[in-house]
Parts: structure tokens; C-alpha cells; sequence
């Protein structure tokens, strides 16, 4: 029996985020975060101009010699570098690693700082200006202006869950998050799934929310039930202007299991793509448990309550290679 069926499209809803209408766009949301945790979202804020300057600047990056990149290689604060089979995000149906390279930038906080001694907090790695001038200030540019977006998406998603608007805005939650861009790089290899060899392997997102901007190249697909047999995967089409916005495990855990973190992989078809996901993950000490408005007597919590930095630090170990494997 085949392993998987790969259909068309999937149809995702399309959230206005400057629309006046919050009822319909809240309405629009909720189904999507029941059905697939999947969804658009347009006329965020971002503009086109700084989409395409950071887009040129991601593959100013990936076309430098491998040995120029190195130096930049990811550190134990995970910023930086990330080599081609470095993340394994499916163990059980993976050859190798993921066939994609990339580059992490988190919160700048200065070595100083006494919150520089947290996991996944520090400075990053920047390349040199001499040779990637101006680099820095659009990747840095582009991280406040996409967090911003987050912000907006999550008081919809509050009101999606019967919660006050400002729910996530909390000190620990979105106040202070560990907040992670990453630029990615698929170098044109053609996935087979039969053979164990995928652009990224199936996987759900650790965090609260992850906003994915594309280039025109497709790739994505979801698994909206990962239990049935065989497997249903969809394509998500990128769409210009618009963001592909995915729910995390956190949420999934925070809602009960109403809102879905839903299965993901990415299959290379022979030509280069790019894309840049923004994972928002609430701050290291928010505890994570079932909210008011999503249990009831017949519907206890599913999940134990959990710390969000004891979350997202396991799955890192779990699916990155150790530091060590690169000291040669």
C-alpha cells in the first residue's frame, strides 16, 4: 500500500488583517485553527519593498562559498549557520537529513545583558558588512516588523478562543518571546518520499505561531490527520503579498487540542526555493497549560502544563546535530 497520497491545493481561509470586520475575520480564523491550524493572512503591514530586500539579502547569503558560511556556523544559543543535513525532522522516515540549509537571528541582546545568560537569548551572528553590506539592518528591520504581524494575528486568535483580545500580549508570553527568523535555502535536490529523502521532513512547529513568507517556488505541503492510513498531504500554494500562517504545539497544547499544530514537509522538486519562517514562541517561563475556555467535566485537559523553554530546548536537541559532529 502506498505510503502516502499526495493531493491538489488545500484550500486555506485568507485573513484580512486590516479589515474592520473582526467578526468575520475571527470567524474565518477559528475554523482554520480548527480544521487545519493553517491559514493567509493579507495586508499585514510589510511592505513588498522590504519582502524583496530580504529575500535578495537571504540569497546574497546562501550564494557565498560554503567555507565563508561556515564561520558562521550555529552556536549552542542556536544562531547562525545551519549546514545542509544539519536538522532531521523526521527520524523515522528520513535517510538524511533535511536537504536545506539555513540561518537562524533571534533577539539581539547584548553579551552583557544578564538575560544573554537564558537559552535562546544572546547576540547574533552577523555577517561581515564588508562583504553583505546592509545585511544586518534589513534582517533586524524585517524581525521587529514580523513580530508585529504576530501581534496582530494573536489578539484575533484570543477572541477565537473566548479569551480577552490582549491574552497573549501578557509580560510572559509575547511581552518578552523567544522570537526566532530564520532564512532557508533548498539547493534544487528532488525529494522521494519512498526513498527517505525530503526538503524538510514532516514535523509540527514547537512554538505559539510560525508566519512563513515564500518566494513563488511550491513546496509545502500539510498532513491534516497524520493517523490515517495511508496519509493525506496537500499543497500550500504561496500567494503574493500574503503570509502562510501556521499554528504551534504550544497553542495546540494551551486550546486543548481544539486548535491543531498541524503535520508539515517540504518536497524539492528541482529548482532552488527560498522561504523565511518567523517561529514566535512564548517567554522561557510561561507555563503552558490548559486554558478555562477549552475544558469542561467531559473534556478534561489532555496536555500536563509544561514551560516553554523546557519544550523548545528538547525539540532542538532532538533534531538538530550535535555541535561536535562539525569540529573537523
Amino acid at each position: 500500500m502506498a505510503d502516502c497520497i499526495i493531493k491538489g491545493s488545500s484550500s486555506l481561509n485568507s485573513i484580512d488583517l486590516s479589515s474592520p470586520d473582526i467578526t468575520t475575520s475571527v470567524s474565518l480564523l477559528k475554523q482554520a485553527c480548527m480544521d487545519s491550524g493553517f491559514f493567509y493572512v493579507t495586508n499585514h503591514g510589510i511592505s513588498q519593498e522590504l519582502m524583496d530586500q530580504v529575500f535578495a539579502q537571504s540569497k546574497n547569503f546562501f550564494d557565498l562559498p560554503l567555507d565563508e558560511k561556515m564561520k558562521l556556523l550555529r552556536n549552542e544559543k542556536h544562531r547562525g549557520y545551519t549546514p545542509v543535513f544539519d536538522e532531521l525532522l523526521d527520524p523515522v522516515k528520513q535517510l538524511h537529513g533535511d536537504h536545506k540549509e539555513g540561518f537562524y537571528i533571534g533577539v539581539e541582546v547584548p553579551e552583557d545583558d544578564s538575560k544573554a545568560q537564558r537559552t535562546f537569548f544572546g547576540p547574533n551572528l552577523w555577517p561581515n558588512r564588508d562583504i553583505l553590506p546592509g545585511w544586518r539592518q534589513t534582517m533586524e528591520k524585517y524581525h521587529q516588523q514580523a513580530l508585529e504581524v504576530v501581534r496582530k494575528t494573536a489578539r484575533l486568535i484570543a477572541l477565537a478562543l473566548d479569551l480577552d483580545a490582549n491574552f497573549f500580549e501578557r509580560p510572559e508570553i509575547l511581552g518578552d518571546p523567544i522570537a526566532i527568523l530564520r532564512l532557508l535555502h533548498y539547493g534544487g535536490q528532488i525529494s522521494n518520499p519512498a526513498k527517505g529523502i525530503y526538503g524538510a521532513g514532516a514535523h509540527s512547529d514547537y512554538g505559539l505561531i510560525t508566519l512563513l513568507a515564500t518566494d513563488s517556488v511550491s513546496g509545502l505541503q500539510i498532513c491534516k490527520d497524520k493517523d490515517a492510513k495511508p496519509q493525506v498531504w496537500e499543497y500550500v500554494e504561496p500567494v503574493k503579498g500574503a503570509f502562510v500562517v501556521n499554528l504551534g504545539d504550544m497553542l495546540e497544547r494551551w486550546s486543548n487540542g481544539v486548535f491543531r499544530s498541524t503535520m508539515h514537509r517540504v518536497l524539492g522538486h528541482g529548482e532552488d526555493r527560498y522561504s523565511i519562517p518567523y517561529f514566535v514562541v512564548p517567554g522561557h517561563d510561561c507555563l503552558v497549560e490548559c486554558l478555562p475556555t477549552c475544558q469542561s467535566e467531559q473534556n478534561p485537559p489532555k496536555f500536563p502544563p509544561i514551560k516553554c523553554e523546557t519544550y523548545l530546548l528538547q525539540k532542538y536537541q532532538n533534531t538538530h546535530a550535535d555541535l561536535s559532529a562539525y569540529s573537523n
